[in-house]
């Protein structure tokens, strides 16, 4: 699995969450309600910024104790972790039913993806030590705050999960912020600066129009059906 050239990356984290979304608009390549995660994927650490990196993926359950059959060995998935370029960024799929009873993230296992070259997480489960994880700038984007791990165990590493209504497979490229968590199909991701270019061409010339002196509602809407087509 190829990385894409670093710049790559460095530009993308000069936009916000949805100045990407946009941007990926302006090509067409898919629905646009489709490509991001639902709102109840929340954004614990709203002041480190944006997040981008690979998606590196995990299945738990937390609910009862997991198997000897079912369980996957930690060491196997550090192991799947390395195969995905980094930044790298772990997806996890809490299968519970409700999610978010135990959690398999806090200060320990922050540290470990820390040191594995993960910069967050993103799960449908529980987060938490909230306050030693902050301190060392490691994302979290979760459901849940939890109190206890419960019987948290992984069932399944690498496969592809489904996370706030987003399917998402290993090495995929995820742009994630305060507003939420975006897929960028990675043969748009140097694109993405000329699609945000667009994108804020027209918002100036509409923000622009509302704040004139000389606003009309003709106006407006000359300058919206011009951009319209």
């Amino acid at each position: 699995m190829d990385a894409l050239p670093a710049s790559v990356l460095d530009h993308l984290r000069e936009f916000t969450s949805p100045t990407v979304a946009n941007a990926i608009e302006v090509f067409n390549v898919r629905p646009r309600q489709e490509g991001f995660m639902r709102p109840e994927i929340r954004c614990v650490f709203p002041q480190l910024g944006v997040m981008v990196g690979y998606a590196v993926t995990l299945k738990i359950r937390a609910a009862t104790p997991g198997s000897e059959s079912e369980t996957v060995h930690a060491r196997a998935h550090w192991e799947k972790v390395l195969q995905v370029p980094a930044p790298r960024v772990v997806v996890v799929e809490d299968l519970d039913d409700p999610s978010g009873l135990g959690s398999y993230w806090g200060e320990v296992n922050a540290n470990v993806h820390r040191a594995l070259g993960c910069v967050g997480v993103v799960t449908n489960g529980g987060v938490r030590d909230l306050d030693e994880v902050a301190a060392l700038r490691f994302h979290f984007f979760a459901s849940h705050i939890a109190v206890s791990h419960a019987c948290v165990h992984i069932v399944e590493s690498g496969t592809p999960v489904r996370v706030g209504g987003l399917t998402v497979r290993p090495g995929d490229l995820l742009h994630a912020d305060q507003h939420g968590v975006v897929n960028v199909p990675r043969e748009l991701a140097a694109k993405i600066p000329e699609g945000a270019r667009k994108v804020a061409d027209m918002e100036y010339r509409i923000i622009a129009c509302s704040q004139s002196a000389e606003f009309t509602l003709e106006g407006l809407e000359a300058l919206w059906r011009s951009m319209r087509g």
